[in-house]
This record gives structure tokens, sequence and C-alpha cells, in this order.
């Protein structure tokens, strides 16, 4: 090509790019695209599959979902899109209140306003950790935790005689309860322990509505323990078993579904209508359907989610058990009730 001319050289050039665009366009330019681009997911990751699309929630907690999901096994499912309408009554005016539970998987917080009436409402809530179960919290980590708590309910408004401590049942058996203790008591804290049956009473008083006293029991799996409660009458009857960490104590599922079968039963078949549920296994069920920011949430069947870690599975076998034994369809979790505001609401104002 040296010796032709600089017209000669850029018609040939012009020739070969033509003799390409055709060839690439006989033979289907735009398949060959796609077949030599990298291969794509048939549906997005970032947008909610179609058996999912019941489901919203902002993008912050979809992405802390995720982070969850990937770290400790939380619960999935395809979503029943059932719903529970019922709106409690607002407090008028009333005070703040707030309490801390030491439960046997964290410290968790919830300050409240309440009137006279005893009508309430959810101001705050905090979720932490710890491994009081475990014994594995040392009296450092309970004292600043514990300070943590404290100094950011003052910073909400709540006055520090109305700042209470809760000790879950399922905590007061650990070992290393007694170190909560005695940390509070040094900061010149009391710290308040309930039975199982006061529990599930207190979880009664603070998630049950007046007006399904009559036909609807409440559930509470907590770790240490599970308590199943109803009312008779006046009165409340409240019940014990398993909680969602027995498999570290080496226990069998099929031991604990006999034990928590047992149990449902005697819930009164006519109240097994409804069931309101909280716990922290249930709160793990709940935010894999929860539409929005709703108080209450009706949980899928347990046979819908696909759970991965020990804890999760155990949790989710006592609800399997509780759902089979009362043949109870309709299990409500509610986002701000917990055993802890039942104590706060059967305080004198």
């Amino acid at each position: 090509m040296q010796r032709l001319t600089v017209a000669g050289r850029l018609l040939i050039t012009a020739l070969i790019l033509a003799a390409i665009f055709f060839g690439f366009r006989y033979f289907g330019g735009s398949e060959a695209l796609r077949k030599i681009a990298p291969k794509q997911s048939e549906e997005s990751a970032t947008l909610p599959k179609s058996d999912e699309q019941g489901s919203s929630t902002s993008a912050d907690e979809s992405s802390a979902s995720d982070n969850n999901s990937a770290s400790s096994g939380e619960a999935t499912s395809a979503g029943s899109g059932r719903s529970f309408t019922y709106t409690p009554p607002a407090p008028n005016g009333g005070k703040l209140k707030g309490v801390v539970e030491l439960g046997a998987s964290g410290f968790n917080s919830f300050i409240i306003r309440v009137d006279d009436q005893k009508n309430w409402k959810l101001e705050k809530a905090e979720f932490g950790n710890s491994l009081v179960i475990e014994n594995m919290a040392s009296d450092d980590d309970i004292r600043s935790g514990l300070k943590s708590y404290i100094g950011k309910m003052l910073d909400f408004g709540v006055s520090g005689r109305d700042i209470h401590f809760v000790v879950s049942s399922g905590a007061v058996k650990a070992e290393g309860t007694q170190k909560i203790i005695k940390a509070l008591k040094s900061l010149n804290y009391f710290v308040n322990t309930v039975t199982p049956e006061q529990e599930g009473s207190l979880g009664l008083k603070s998630v049950l509505p007046a007006d399904y006293y009559n036909n609807s029991f409440v559930v509470d799996i907590g770790s240490g323990n599970t308590k199943i409660s109803w009312k008779e009458g006046s009165s409340t009857k409240a019940l014990e078993t398993y909680g969602a960490k027995y498999f570290q104590n080496g226990t069998s599922d099929e031991t604990v579904t006999t034990e928590v079968t047992a149990k449902a039963k005697q819930v009164p078949e006519d109240h097994r209508k409804t069931c309101f549920i909280i716990g922290g296994v249930p709160f793990e069920l709940a935010k894999s359907v929860r539409k929005d920011k709703e108080r209450y949430t009706v949980l899928d069947a347990p046979s819908a989610y696909k759970l991965d870690n020990a804890k999760s599975k155990a949790g989710l076998n006592i609800y399997k058990a509780i759902a089979d034994a009362t043949g109870c369809n309709q299990f409500v979790f509610d986002w701000d009730s917990n055993f802890t505001i039942g104590f706060l609401l059967n305080m004198p104002n």
C-alpha cells in the first residue's frame, strides 16, 4: 500500500468498512451484540420479585434487611398480603415513661406516653444485643450499656423517677443476670424481676385489645421461654414453655413440640380466633412481610418461611406447634408492644 496515493488508500479503507457494516447487518448485528454482551440476570436484584409486590419498605429498611439476612439468616417469606385493621385509642395528653428490658438476648428500651385511662402510644424503641444468657457479658459491658440507655431516655424528656428496669423471666434464669442487678444497684436503680406467669400477664396487658378479650389469646416467644396467655373473665391465665434458645441445652425439636403442643391446647377453643404474637423470632418473621409502617402485621403460615440460623428455626418450631395445636390461622404481630410496656401500664399514674 506504500505505492498507492492517499486517495487510493482512503478508497480501499472505505470499501473494507462498508463490507464489515453490511456483513454485520446481514448476520444480525443486534443479536450478535446480545450474544457477546455479559449475561444479565432474568430479574433485577434491586426490585422485588413478582411474589413480593405486596410488601413495601423504605430504601434504608430494605438495605438493612438485606444486610441482616446475609449475616444472621433472617426469615424470608413470599408474603400472604393479609392485613389486620385495628386502631388502638390514643392517649389524651399523658406523660412520658421509660423502661429497659433486660432480656436473655439483649437490652431493649421503650418510651411511651400514657394517660390516666391507660391509653398509650410508643414514642421510641431501641433494641440492643448482649450475651447475658451465655454469661459472656462483662461488668463494664453491662454498666456502659445501661448508662447509654438511661442517658438517651433523659435526653428524650423522661424523668429519672419514671425510668424503670425489668429483668425478663428468661433472663432471670441466666447466671449472668446478677451482673446486671449489681451494675444497676451501683447506679442507684432498682431492678424489677417477674415470673413467667407475670410476664405473660403483662404481655397480654400491652398487646391484647379489650375488644378481643373474649375470643383471642397472646403468645410471647422469647429466647429463654415462651408465654401463652388469655383472659378468663377478669383474670389472666398464663403458661410457660420452652424459649427459642432451647437448642443450646441440647433439647430436641420433638421434645419442644410435644410440650408446646400440650400447653397450647389449654387455650379455650372460643379464644382461638386471633393470636396476638410478640417476641424476637416473631419480629424476624413479621419483618419479611410488613407493609410500610403498619402497626400490626399478619404472619404467614409457618410453612411459608425459610430460615437459616438455629434460633430462628427453633422459634419457628414453637410457632408451628402453637398454630397446629390451636388451629388458629391469624397470628398478628404488634410492632409496638412488649411485656415491659405492660409493666408500665400496671403502675399507678
